[in-house]
């Protein structure tokens, strides 16, 4: 007797839940359904299987440890606005629910979940991504309009809004040694719920074309937060690889060029620096300006070499991903310590951040990173905030 052909699934779940009977019962719920299924107990397993690629819907419980749920939907949102996330709750609070909803769930559902409600939620999930996944092919592959009508409008719009709501959080960059303030990072934010983070505004104005829009508008803000400060600070700013395309940014009488002598401009090692002709150019325009250049998220992106040699920073700021429980991971210890002896050798300022823990710090000050910034220290905020000095 002929074996029958296995049917394709209709779709593949990330399943995450930390507890151990319900994820293997909605495992082979959604199994029986037809649907490939990848499971993880918690948010940073989440998001080590979200990053492997080919996952069309997940389904998180909210109450987790190390990454709960509106944190594993914050990482989610952060790198892709339309993945359908559906979070579960067993003790559910209308605070948690409110968050969950600017932050884009699909839904938000009470535990125990009917399992033929809980297929039906996944079906229609997987569905709905289908749909994005087809709009991304015609945003790549088609001529004219990129995007359908309705959703270019509907994008721009929550564009224009995030930008009228955009305001700047700033964090310190503190020297250990000399127990001071090297500099402050600017962040942008924004009041727009659709859109609340900077990867995804950013993410927004590719899309559109309008990150000449967002770039002008940060540049402005801190601008005028700079012209406030009672006295100089050193002000890191963060430009899209497009703003270097940008000839506003190269203005004289720009607001922010009137303060280039204070400020970085951080460009990210995770843009490809060739979409832009003659970076050395435009760097060299920038430092006749006053302007000093970091590159951003090094050891996350494309090419540190290339872009070493492209931008000939005088700041390398490390990826966090590099920091992150750097004193338990050897392989991570040897990088950092390279790192540090080649920007040392290269006079060139090299600063750690996303610095969470007092173990970290010491493992960073002990591998001759003296430059630190993070959650350790401070958190973002409107005003330059004072800093917490961990003992």
């Amino acid at each position: 007797m002929d074996s029958q052909p296995l049917e394709e699934p209709k779709g593949t779940v990330l399943l995450v839940d930390d507890d151990e009977h319900v994820l293997r019962m909605h495992q082979r719920t959604l199994e029986r359904a037809g649907y490939a299924i990848r499971t993880a107990s918690n948010g940073v397993q989440a998001m080590e299987k979200l990053n492997a690629g080919g996952i069309d819907a997940i389904l998180s419980d909210l109450s987790m440890p190390q990454m709960d749920g509106i944190m594993l939907l914050r990482a989610v949102r952060e790198k892709d606005l339309d993945l359908p996330v559906v979070l579960m709750t067993g003790e559910p609070r209308l605070e948690t629910a409110v968050e969950a909803v600017k932050l884009g769930a699909l839904r938000y559902l009470f535990k125990p979940v009917a399992l033929q409600s809980l297929v039906r939620e996944v079906q229609y999930a997987v569905r709905l991504y289908q749909w994005a996944k087809l709009r991304r092919v015609a945003h790549d592959h088609l001529s004219g309009d990129p995007l359908l009508a309705g959703d270019r409008a509907g994008l721009s719009a929550r564009l224009s809004s995030a930008l009228a709501g955009m305001w700047m959080a700033y964090q310190p960059i503190i020297s250990c040694a000399k127990r001071c303030v090297f500099g402050y990072e600017a962040l942008m934010r924004t009041r727009e719920e659709s859109l609340p983070f900077p990867g995804a505004v950013l993410r927004a104005s590719e899309r559109l074309d309008r990150c000449e829009d967002v770039g002008r508008n940060v540049r402005r803000l801190v601008a005028n937060n700079l012209a406030s400060q009672p006295s100089p600070a050193t002000f890191f700013v963060n430009a899209h690889v497009r703003d270097l395309k940008d000839e506003t940014l190269y203005n004289i009488d720009a607001p922010l060029t009137r303060h280039a002598k204070n400020v970085v401009i951080e460009v990210t090692e995770r843009s490809a620096l060739d979409e832009v002709e003659n970076v050395g150019g435009c760097v060299a325009r920038l430092r006749e300006l006053g302007y000093r250049i970091a590159i951003d998220d090094l050891g996350a992106g494309y090419s540190s070499l290339t872009s070493l040699a492209q931008l000939q920073p005088e700041v390398v700021k490390l990826d966090m991903s590099l920091i992150r429980d750097i004193h338990k991971e050897s392989i991570k210890q040897k990088l950092v310590a390279s790192f540090a002896t080649l920007t040392r050798d290269m006079g060139i300022h090299l600063i750690a951040e996303g610095v969470e823990t007092a173990d970290e710090r010491d493992a960073l000050l002990d591998l001759g990173c003296d430059l630190l910034q993070g959650y350790l220290f401070a958190r973002p905020a409107k005003t330059l905030a004072p800093i917490t000095w961990p003992t």
